[in-house]
């Protein structure tokens, strides 16, 4: 069966690696795994055929044959789940590497978007200059907390796993903010994970899609 996933037809972030589909791509990379993508326009995503796919409206979905998920999250432990690659072969490993995908996810993504969300969308509040602070010093608190956590290991729980792989694209939201290059040991376990081959290959075919195919609009 084959699957398909959807992403942005034209992305806010302009094939950076920040949208939520880059996450299920390096996943399929990662385990080997062949996939298509089906380009969806604002317009598409909320349109009753998407959203019987993923009910908010949003990207990415995942398709093989009669199953249909939505949540980025959710997409990467199912794949991770039936193919190897991205989970320990002992229980209580596989355990913790779930537990931290949920970390990156439930407790280091939130302030990260948070504070996203007033950069782009804040700027000219009366309220920014005293708000911003705030949410970066959550930032900061999490971030500080991960790196004493990671210390001077390659990864999160021994070997790279599902977890690290979510939690390096989270961290990877931070880009050009400094906040990330306030932990050294961050930086490169960001780089690490961005200099896997699996990766590149996804990074290069989101890219793709924004410099190979012309302009739409």
């Amino acid at each position: 069966m084959s699957i398909t996933i959807t992403a942005f037809e034209r992305s806010p972030d302009r094939g950076r690696g920040l949208a939520r589909d880059m996450r299920v791509r390096w996943a399929l990379e990662e385990t080997g795994q062949p996939y298509d993508v089906r380009l969806l326009s604002f317009d598409a995503m909320k349109e009753p055929a998407h959203r019987a796919l993923h009910p908010f409206g949003q990207i990415p979905t995942y398709e093989e044959g009669d199953l249909a998920l939505f949540e980025s999250g959710a997409i990467v432990l199912h794949i991770a789940e039936h193919h190897a690659g991205l989970l320990p072969d002992d229980a209580n490993g596989r355990a913790r590497a779930i537990a931290w995908m949920f970390a990156a996810l439930n407790t280091v993504e939130p302030p990260i978007v948070d504070r996203a969300i007033a950069v782009l969308l804040e700027a000219g509040k009366s309220w920014h200059e005293e708000r911003l602070p705030l949410l970066e010093d959550r930032v900061r608190g999490r971030l500080a907390e991960l790196s004493s956590r990671l210390g001077d290991a390659d990864w999160l729980d021994d070997a790279f796993s599902a977890g690290d792989l979510l939690m390096v694209t989270v961290l990877r939201r931070l880009n050009g903010s400094g906040l990330l290059e306030e932990h050294p040991n961050l930086s490169a376990y960001v780089a690490r994970g961005e200099a896997r081959p699996a990766y590149k290959r996804a990074f290069a075919d989101q890219l793709a899609i924004f410099t190979v195919r012309p302009s739409i609009g």
